[in-house]
């Protein structure tokens, strides 16, 4: 078995992660700035560390005989937040560039960095219905300011550090992961997670109405968590250090997400549509022939089956009044 290191254990795919290498035997070592107990999983099994890995020091102690690394960390959310706060999310490179710096200091044998569909240049994103991003599409560079910059930068410093150090690194572009035990309210969460929440308290209350940031017709694609991790661990295994895209080629509005939802929960609702916030691009979808002749790797669930699993958690931490279920221990 191996050692592990996961920064950014403390998140949404982190914590998949860590369960995944921690079921298969593996020695784990979880690192993330909040403190244990708002981590959305944690494991007794684990090493676990609350610290600031934008501090080269924390980085070099946390990778201290660890064989492998899966950078996960940054400062995220949905469009409301990284709209509203750039530099903090520009901050999340200091994460990137010192865990590659401790790295090669302790001749770490591979490297996992998670960017993002934010990459891509925006002039390529400004209708509804677009063709699918692939991968060259990021470039002449134009990305979502902040968030999608840091991403990019972060991007060309992996591949630097293998041409430069020789150190093993692999890079996927996630398109809005999603499921169960991830954010769904506090402002940080995304569309699905936060379109299932407003139709679950429409429906809980008897409210007849929700609000929709922007008129619904801005596209993107989804892709649940399973899916997620399953083409993460076929890369990170795999003998590539190209950039690839990981998303679903499934593109809807987001009225028709909505839709997808009120079917799924038998609750249907006016939309208050609220042109003045935060929207993002007007269309995005994932172009997955790439990773696809490599390793033959598709989502495999679809966006209505992935929401009806969305939902019901959402709905169980909801109804239960419980707001600290949202943090699972094992």
């Amino acid at each position: 078995m191996s050692k592990y290191l996961i920064a950014g254990a403390g998140g949404f795919i982190g914590g998949y992660i860590t369960r995944n290498l921690i079921n298969e035997g593996h020695e784990v070592v979880c690192a993330d700035l909040k403190p244990l107990e708002y981590w959305f999983q944690s494991f007794s099994k684990a090493k676990n560390y609350s610290l600031d890995l934008k501090e080269f020091e924390n980085c070099i102690k946390v990778t201290e005989g660890v064989e492998y690394v899966y950078n996960m960390a940054c400062n995220m959310g949905g469009m409301g937040f990284i709209e509203n706060n750039k530099a903090e999310c520009m901050l999340s490179v200091l994460i990137n560039t010192n865990l590659l710096r401790a790295c090669v200091k302790n001749k770490i044998k591979k490297y996992f960095f998670s960017s993002s569909a934010c990459v891509y240049n925006s002039s390529k994103q400004k209708e509804v219905f677009i063709p699918a991003l692939k991968e060259n599409d990021a470039y002449p560079a134009d990305p979502e300011d902040g968030y999608g910059w840091e991403k990019l930068f972060s991007e060309r410093m992996c591949r630097h550090f293998t041409e430069d150090f020789n150190l093993d690194t692999r890079v996927l572009r996630y398109h809005n992961v999603y499921g169960p035990l991830g954010t769904f309210d506090g402002g940080r969460e995304k569309a699905p997670a936060a379109l299932c929440r407003k139709l679950i308290q429409a429906k809980l209350n008897n409210k007849k109405s929700i609000d929709v940031w922007g008129d619904g017709k801005q596209t993107r694609s989804f892709m649940f968590i399973d899916d997620c991790l399953d083409g993460t661990f076929k890369i990170f295994n795999g003998h590539s250090s190209e950039v690839y895209n990981l998303g679903s080629s499934e593109q809807v509005s987001i009225n028709q997400m909505i839709a997808m939802i009120e079917e799924i929960g038998d609750y249907k609702v006016e939309k208050n549509y609220q042109l003045d916030k935060p929207k993002g691009v007007r269309g995005r979808s994932s172009d997955n022939e790439k990773i696809k002749k490599l390793l033959s790797w598709e989502p495999s669930i679809s966006l209505k089956n992935g929401l009806e699993i969305t939902y019901k958690w959402i709905y169980d931490q909801i109804n239960s009044g419980d707001n600290t279920k949202k943090f699972t221990k094992f």
